[in-house]
């Protein structure tokens, strides 16, 4: 007898799901029990607890910023932008993943991206809105200057500055968080009506309906709710390149040695896609534990994220090779200095802090146990995430407080209203997330519905 004869009718594939899945019930139970269950585990409440106690001290940080305005940040003459600007490009590349994930991998057919793909398009949405607080509050008085960077029309005797970098971040940002709700919207629809229909309570049966927007699971219903993410995967797609590209001019239109460089578009957008699934594994593993999820996330998706990892990680190494070269094959004094500045000046210890969490570490993914081993690449992706901080304070801070005047040379470290606006936003960001796990669907249940032999079918 073959072995496709030997399979039980609804065991799935031991490489796409847990032998604990065997049937659509099954999977709608499991999933919608994180959001329906009497019991929110106790771990739930501590992180949020860390979280609102944070984003407390981010209302007392943003409240003394307006008040006493951006002279309590740790700004000199030099390093004119400081962490602002380090956080800013920080939680964008965090955010990149979700596009990644989302878009790019539906267009390509990847069924592993099922299992993750919600929580990742969550984390983008909240990381984007994190690193939106910055440009804002590094304004000072955004009630004052903010609205100048809309182009909408006015009688105001100056438009906004369209070859300005700053105004790209705006268009780009925006839409790309415009995009992202979208997508999210969208592939939230017939979960919702899966909610809607368990809910037992009257209240919870009719917010769910009302976000499920009438869906009835209906043939036409689903050719256009398919069309329909065909369609903004595709118009997402180019954003994972646009995005972080445009991000990446804010410095390399200029001319500070360092930053004036072609090698940024591509660079920074590795990165962000090395940031992005290094923070979707660091949020998915203690969930993939706290609920039970280990039929839907399994060692092939890690796997899978850690080769992913690994590849980005090698083009973020190959960024920090070719800076280097660069600046030696120049000739140009300044860039060796800046090189050298980097490598042995005051902030020697955090470049070299940052090839160790960024290059050296990430070695680990190639192997197998490694890749696959929960608590091994939950510390690899951790290494990376402190990595990727690092990256973006070497450029900012590393490539600015010694300039081409010696006597302006100065340093810089941030105050603690900026470590409070930055630890503020972590909290603002972890208190997003963990109410939409205990709200809404983590895992995409009509997609992973898919993952089925009788799915496949179909």
């Amino acid at each position: 007898m073959s072995e496709a004869r030997k399979r039980r009718p609804y065991e799935p594939p031991p490489s796409e799901l847990g032998p604990g899945q065997t049937s659509y019930t099954s999977i709608t139970d499991k999933i919608s029990s994180v959001v329906f269950t009497p019991h929110t585990p106790i771990q739930w409440f501590i992180v949020v607890g860390i979280g609102l106690c944070l984003i407390g001290l981010l209302q007392i940080a943003i409240a003394y910023l307006l008040y006493q305005g951006t002279g309590i940040w740790g700004l000199n003459i030099p390093v004119g932008w400081g962490f602002a600007i380090i956080n800013f490009v920080w939680w964008i590349g965090i955010g990149h993943a979700g596009t990644l994930i989302s878009a790019v991998l539906l267009l390509f057919r990847q069924k592993w991206r099922t299992s993750i793909n919600r929580s990742a398009e969550a984390m983008t949405i909240f990381a984007v809105l994190c690193a939106g607080m910055f440009p804002v509050l590094h304004t000072g008085r955004p009630w004052l200057a903010i609205y100048w960077l809309f182009p909408y029309p006015n009688s105001m005797a100056i438009w906004p500055q369209f070859r300005s970098p700053l105004i790209w971040d705006v268009f780009a940002v925006g839409t790309y968080l415009t995009v992202s709700l979208l997508f999210w919207g969208v592939g939230l629809i017939p979960d919702f009506a899966t909610y809607r229909d368990k809910a037992r309570h009257l209240v919870t049966k009719r917010i769910f309906g009302f976000l499920s927007l009438g869906w009835r699971g209906s043939a036409i219903h689903w050719e256009r709710y398919e069309m329909a993410s065909l369609i903004l995967a595709g118009l997402s797609t180019p954003l994972v390149l646009s995005v972080h590209s445009v991000v990446s001019f804010d410095f390399a239109v200029s001319i500070i040695p360092g930053w004036h460089t072609t090698i940024f578009p591509p660079y920074f957008v590795a990165g962000a896609i090395y940031a992005g699934f290094a923070m979707v594994l660091t949020l998915m593993l203690p969930l993939r534990a706290l609920y039970g999820l280990h039929d839907f996330i399994t060692d092939r998706h890690l796997d899978n994220m850690g080769k992913v990892m690994l590849v980005a990680g090698m083009i973020v190494g190959y960024g920090y090779f070719m800076e280097q070269f660069m600046a030696w094959y120049s000739a140009s004094i300044y860039e060796n200095f800046l090189m050298e500045n980097r490598m042995f000046g005051p902030y020697g210890g955090s470049y070299w802090a940052l090839l160790l969490c960024n290059i050296i570490v990430p070695q680990l993914l190639w192997a197998k146990r490694v890749r696959t081993s929960p608590y091994l690449i939950f510390m690899v992706s951790m290494f990376i995430n402190v990595g990727m901080w690092l990256e973006r304070f070497i450029i900012v801070v590393g490539s600015m407080h010694r300039d081409y005047m010696p006597s302006s040379w100065d340093m810089y470290s941030g105050t603690i209203w900026d470590w409070s606006l930055y630890l503020g936003t972590m909290g603002f960001f972890l208190v997003a997330f963990f109410l939409f796990v205990r709200a809404w669907p983590l895992i995409a249940i009509h997609e992973i519905r898919t993952l089925l032999p009788t799915g496949k079918k179909h």
